[in-house]
C-alpha cells in the first residue's frame, strides 16, 4: 500500500501493534531460553513514562525491531 495522509494513522496502528507483539514474543522466547538452563538478555531497560496515576513503559529488544520490519512490510503488502 502506498503511504499517503489517509494511512498514516492505519500504519502507525500497524507499527504500535508489531512493537508490542515482538516484544512479548521475545519476552517469551528469552524466559523459555532461561528455563532450558542457559541465561542472556539482549533487552533494553524500560522506556517509558509514569504520571503517578498512569504509567507505560515498554523495553527495546530484537523482537521489537523484528514486530516493527514486519508490521511495516505487512502493511506495503497490502
Amino acid at each position: 500500500m502506498k503511504l499517503i495522509k489517509k494511512n498514516l494513522n492505519p500504519l502507525l496502528i500497524f507499527i504500535f501493534l508489531g512493537l508490542i507483539i515482538g516484544t512479548l514474543t521475545w519476552d517469551i522466547l528469552e524466559r523459555l531460553i532461561v528455563l532450558s538452563g542457559s541465561g542472556f538478555s539482549l533487552t533494553t531497560h524500560p522506556i517509558g513514562f509514569d504520571l503517578g496515576v498512569i504509567s507505560f513503559f515498554i523495553r527495546f529488544n530484537p523482537g521489537s525491531i523484528a514486530g516493527i520490519t514486519g508490521s511495516v512490510l505487512l502493511f506495503k503488502s497490502l
